[in-house]
């Protein structure tokens, strides 16, 4: 089991607008990674003053990685949140520490 995490910024005074529109994440985007290969376990999100930290832990994280840059339902929640998100090269974290 792989776990992967990345980290975004939200636009300044887009925050209320960005928690409303995880309150009705659409279902194509939740299908998408949960009938893919990647063998996800676990995609939590967590949010504090304008910064966003995404969990998951997959199975194959070649294959979710693949279900990001592909996916039709990906493409419009991408465009959803590119007015709410800033836009980065490379969100993703590297691990420096596990206990358990």
């Amino acid at each position: 089991m792989a776990r992967i995490a990345f980290h975004l910024e939200i636009k300044d005074g887009k925050r209320e607008e960005y928690r409303t529109k995880h309150e009705n994440v659409p279902e194509a985007l939740e299908s998408a990674y949960l009938d893919s290969d990647a063998g996800l376990q676990t995609y939590s999100v967590f949010e504090k003053d304008g910064h966003v930290f995404g969990f998951m832990e997959v199975d194959d994280p070649e294959a979710i990685q693949e279900v990001m840059d592909n996916s039709e339902a990906q493409a419009d929640w991408a465009e959803v949140m590119s007015g709410i998100t800033v836009e980065t090269d490379d969100s993703w974290m590297d691990e420096v520490y596990r206990m358990i």
